[in-house]
């Protein structure tokens, strides 16, 4: 009998060992293909400004796609949040091919968005159809769905630690705590993925933070006041994404036209300002904010682009901007906090996405793998502060309206 139950838990460690590592190599391989097209669709939009023209037609196309044939995973990663806390059928591999061809249709045309989305939909429609092969418990589908999440983030952003982490505290109630094996399979998956699409010959965007100073004589109080400045930006961010949605459903009924009406917006109002700063990912921006002054006025402008963008229909996700809108904000408050602008943006990188997802270790430990371990101590305050302040707020609403009634949710 014990000879039984031996060849029965191994034969378990080693199913999961491999469906560990299948997610891994191909979410990373995905991955790898989603920001190759990604960093071509950018690279041709910026070289053919004609093209935003065409921003209303594919907001057309995005509408309708999703019209007809993704009404059920159109909510994305609150899908994805809802099924982690009550597993009830298998995310529909659709979702994979569907958010990968609207994210490159939204960059190629000018709109204002990011691509964590992508990769988190992406990974968990690739590490969930393992359920449809294997019968699982709850516990058991909350694992494939960590999986893919933690994936998807390290493959994108080339910070394994950070995904790993993020995709523990993305998903955290106190009634759903996660096993000591979803924790080591989070690492595990994160960094196979990682190397996978590095192998691949992916680049990911670095930042240097230039200015050197000795972090036990910082002024904590100048960190603690910027984290307090985070948290409201990262409350404006998604308060005006809940305003330009409840202004478009009350308006326009028929979702394909909200994409399209508002594709004809954002058309106008690049062709009446000129600018394309606020367009697609906004990396270039990002790192100036590292080495340079920019406009103080930057971060508003990406957070109404943004919001607007995503608010109507058009895909991506939001992580990318927020860093954009994190460094210039941090950028700007040099004119009037006494530390150096790429230290400031660089809390302000982190410090916005932690208001926001409510995922403020594993942003700071994002920031220490971006800009070295050195400025984690004034990173981890930031990043706390920020989230403290804002922990009633979220991109990710499904985070609140599951943790309403979370007492009645039991692991499995």
């Amino acid at each position: 009998m014990k000879v039984l139950t031996k060849n029965i838990e191994l034969k378990c460690i080693l199913k999961w060992c491999a469906v560990i590592a299948i997610v891994g190599i191909a979410v990373g391989s995905v991955s790898a293909l989603f920001l190759y097209t990604l960093d071509i669709v950018t690279s041709y939009r910026i070289q053919h400004f004609n093209i935003i023209y065409f921003l209303p037609f594919a907001g057309l196309i995005i509408g309708l796609l999703y019209h007809y044939f993704g009404r059920e995973i159109i909510t994305g990663n609150n899908l994805v949040i809802e099924e982690y806390y009550q597993p009830q059928k298998t995310i529909p591999f659709l979702m994979a091919p569907m958010i990968y061809i609207t994210t490159i249709l939204t960059h190629l045309f000018g709109g204002s968005a990011g691509r964590e989305g992508t990769a988190i939909q992406m990974g968990v429609a690739i590490s969930d159809q393992f359920s449809l092969k294997y019968k699982l418990n709850d516990d058991e589908r909350r694992l494939l769905i960590l999986l893919g999440i933690s994936a998807g983030f390290a493959a994108v952003f080339g910070t394994p630690i950070a995904a790993a982490i993020f995709a523990i505290e993305l998903v955290y109630i106190k009634t759903i705590k996660p096993k000591w094996y979803f924790v080591v399979s989070s690492f595990v998956v994160a960094f196979l993925a990682d190397f996978v699409c590095s192998a691949y010959g992916i680049h990911h965007t670095h930042y240097i933070i230039k200015s050197s100073f000795n972090y036990f004589s910082i002024d904590y109080v100048y960190v603690f006041l910027f984290g307090l400045i985070a948290a409201l930006v990262a409350i404006l961010f998604i308060q005006f994404g809940v305003l330009f949605q409840e202004i478009f459903y009350k308006f326009i009924a028929y979702a394909p036209l909200r994409t399209f009406v508002g594709g004809i917006i954002l058309l106008i109002i690049v062709l009446v300002s000129k600018n394309t700063t606020y367009l697609g990912l906004g990396i270039e921006t990002i790192q100036k904010s590292f080495l340079e002054p920019v406009n103080y006025y930057d971060f508003l402008l990406k957070i109404l682009f943004t919001s607007f963008t995503l608010s109507v229909g058009f895909k991506g996700g939001e992580v990318t901007p927020l860093f954009f809108i994190g460094a210039t904000l941090g950028n700007a408050c040099a004119l009037f906090l006494p530390l150096p602008f790429d230290v400031l943006a660089a809390m302000g990188f982190v410090a916005v996405f932690a208001a926001s997802t409510n995922a403020p270790f594993a942003c700071a430990i994002m920031g220490a793998e971006l800009f070295g371990f050195t400025h984690f101590p004034y990173l981890l305050l930031v990043c706390g502060v920020a989230y403290y302040c804002s922990k009633t707020f979220g991109i990710y609403t499904a985070q609140y309206n599951v943790k309403k009634y979370s007492i009645f949710l039991k692991s499995k």
